[in-house]
């Protein structure tokens, strides 16, 4: 296995010629110490190699070695102008720190002369002597301080960045996919609230022609879609870093940053960027403690998209903790508080309904995300970890209430409780109307223009946990579950107000009971390489999901599976394989059909090509 010392010794020989050539001013390696020029050299072996006795072209001899060396085939012409470049760097530094040096050593002794002259009596004469020694070490000492602050500040390689600039890591990624909707036939109409409740009240009036807005679930769609994302990270300094994130969007939506090719306006128009992330971190005890304020990624582990969306962002402040007790062993906590949505200030109505002078403005409404998780971590092989948590999620304000009795003749009027509509909604949640809106004032019919709130309070309690057997590494077998309970909900109520979500009565043909719920679950297998970033990496999943309509709020859940939102159930099937580095194909299949309510089902296939970098 380890080659012969004469074998190293014959593989180094001409390499040490060379440097001898270089260094000993043409002097052959072979020579003995009588071969100096002071007595007759005796014949060189025939055996070993010869060295040219005229002078180098070059006049320095680190770059003639490096030259032999490119001849050798021992360095490539890359890796010499490298090294030359270094060399020029460093002599350049020295040549400065020696001027540096030999200035201040005359500096210092003028002064010594000086201090020496001024405490003598008149006429006496000194000559002042350092020792070599001294001024050796002098020298070291003023070049080592020249050197230091020259890497400090960069000028000791020109070229290179800034140490602000080297601070700063710029990150981003891209996403082509097409994407197919297929729907069968006997789907119901399924109502858009969000629609509603993001535009005009609709006129809920049996007198009306139009319907109330709605979701395609009868033409089968395809589209075309990207995604773009730029970020930076920026460490500062004593622990605090810095992000900040932008990304593409047909909206402000926040569970999707994909871009439709042909939508906003189509005709080649351009289209928007979001400002998708941005916070402030710190971390401490070697990042065992980080706490984050602004908008960053999710703070809480979350191995599914059952609860949480995998790129939501969240707004607020969280903290992180975690801590090693035994090898192997890390239990974890997080903490937050995070705005979902803030009053206007300027909220109410303009009209003078008292005669007093004064217009009516509503009071502050604000809606809250509260959350806290408990788990842990173990590793039980090198490659095979497992982790699990449960998390307690306590969403305020989110509930509808039925304002007071409201007076409403065109669509501009407002009520006291419209503030509590929900500002963005996928579909699945059960909905109220909240506006008290009597039939008549007098003999005046009014307008029963509605908006829409959710009937139900929104406490989950969330249990993860996450399997990773990794004997056959870098394959590995990932085994991941989620389970959610909706720890407020209540069935009555339910059954009292709810106007969607509710089963058919036969006898009748209107409306039956609520038949929605408060439970969920998900759960998945995937084999392959945990992270697909280099040619031929692979990885494959298939998993189920049950989702019921009120198990959580559906705005913040997967907008792919069942095209988004909650009050689904169905299997899902995928796959990742790499084209290159950091270059990959995935392939999904959704198909998911309604829990509760009208009958619903559609099919997803996406196809995708990413690329980060």
């Amino acid at each position: 296995m380890f080659e012969k010392k004469s074998d190293v010794r014959r593989r180094l020989m001409p390499l040490a010629v060379s440097l001898c050539a270089l260094t000993c001013g043409g002097q052959s390696f072979g020579q003995t110490a009588s071969d100096d020029g002071r007595g007759p050299a005796k014949k060189p072996d025939a055996k070993r190699p010869t060295v040219l006795q005229t002078k180098p072209s070059s006049p320095s001899a680190t770059i003639n070695l490096v030259s032999l060396l490119v001849k050798q085939g021992v360095l490539t012409d890359e890796q010499a102008q490298a090294l030359i470049k270094q060399a020029d760097d460093e002599a350049y530094v020295a040549r400065e720190a020696a001027k540096g040096a030999s200035a201040r050593a005359d500096e210092a002794a003028k002064a010594a002369n000086a201090a020496t002259a001024a405490a003598s009596p008149p006429g006496t004469r000194h000559v002042t002597y350092v020792p070599e020694i001294v001024k050796r070490q002098l020298r070291e000492d003023i070049k080592r301080e020249v050197m230091d602050r020259a890497h400090k500040e960069n000028w000791a390689s020109p070229g290179a960045y800034p140490e602000w600039a080297q601070r700063i890591r710029f990150y981003g990624d891209l996403r082509a996919r097409y994407e197919g909707q297929f729907f069968p036939t006997g789907n119901g109409p399924l109502q858009n609230f969000n629609a509603t409740n993001t535009g005009s009240p609709f006129l809920d009036d049996m007198l009306n022609p139009y319907l109330p807005p709605s979701y395609n679930t009868t033409q089968d769609r395809e589209r075309f879609r990207f995604r773009a994302r730029l970020g930076l990270d920026a460490d500062l300094f004593n622990g605090f870093s810095a992000g900040l994130r932008i990304a593409t969007g047909d909206n402000n939506s926040p569970v999707s940053t994909n871009q439709t090719f042909g939508a906003s306006g189509g005709n080649f128009s351009k289209y928007s960027l979001w400002l998708d992330r941005a916070y402030l971190k710190y971390q401490a005890w070697n990042n065992d403690l980080a706490v984050s304020v602004g908008r960053f990624d999710n703070p809480f582990w979350s191995p599914t998209d059952l609860v949480w969306h995998r790129d939501l962002g969240f707004d607020g402040a969280a903290v992180q903790a975690k801590y090693e007790i035994a090898q192997g062993i890390t239990p974890f906590v997080v903490a937050g508080a995070f705005p979902i949505y803030n009053t206007d200030l300027n909220a109410g109505i303009n009209l003078d309904t008292n005669f007093s002078g004064v217009p009516t403005k509503f009071a502050s409404d604000d809606k809250w995300l509260f959350g806290g998780q408990a788990g842990f971590a173990a590793r039980f092989a090198p490659e095979s970890n497992f982790r699990f948590a449960v998390a307690y999620y306590d969403f305020t304000n989110v509930q509808g209430r039925l304002s007071s009795e409201c007076i409403v003749t065109s669509a501009s009027d407002i009520c006291d409780t419209d503030l509590r509509r929900p500002s963005f909604a996928q579909k699945g949640n059960t909905y109220m109307t909240l506006r008290n809106i009597p039939l008549f004032v007098g003999t005046t019919q009014l307008s029963p223009y509605q908006y829409y709130g959710l009937v139900s309070q929104y406490r989950p309690v969330v249990a993860s946990a996450q399997l990773d057997l990794g004997h056959f590494h870098p394959a590995h077998i990932v085994l991941d579950g989620e389970y959610i309970w909706n720890s407020a909900f209540d069935r009555g109520l339910m059954n009292q107000l709810a106007i969607n979500n509710r089963g058919p009565d036969i006898a009748t043909n209107v409306p039956g009971p609520y038949n929605g719920g408060n439970q969920g679950w998900l759960a998945r297998i995937t084999v392959g390489d945990k992270v697909v970033k280099r040619l031929w990496d692979w990885n494959v999943h298939a998993g189920y999901k049950y989702l019921e309509s009120d198990a959580t709020i559906d705005a913040f859940v997967d907008s792919d599976f069942g095209l988004g939102g909650t009050n689904l159930k169905g299997y899902f099937v995928g796959g990742n394989v790499g084209l290159s580095d950091n270059v990959w194909a995935s392939l999904r299949w959704m198909s998911a059909n309604n829990i509760a309510g009208v009958p619903y089902a559609v099919d997803v296939l996406q196809v995708d090509l990413n690329a980060k970098f």
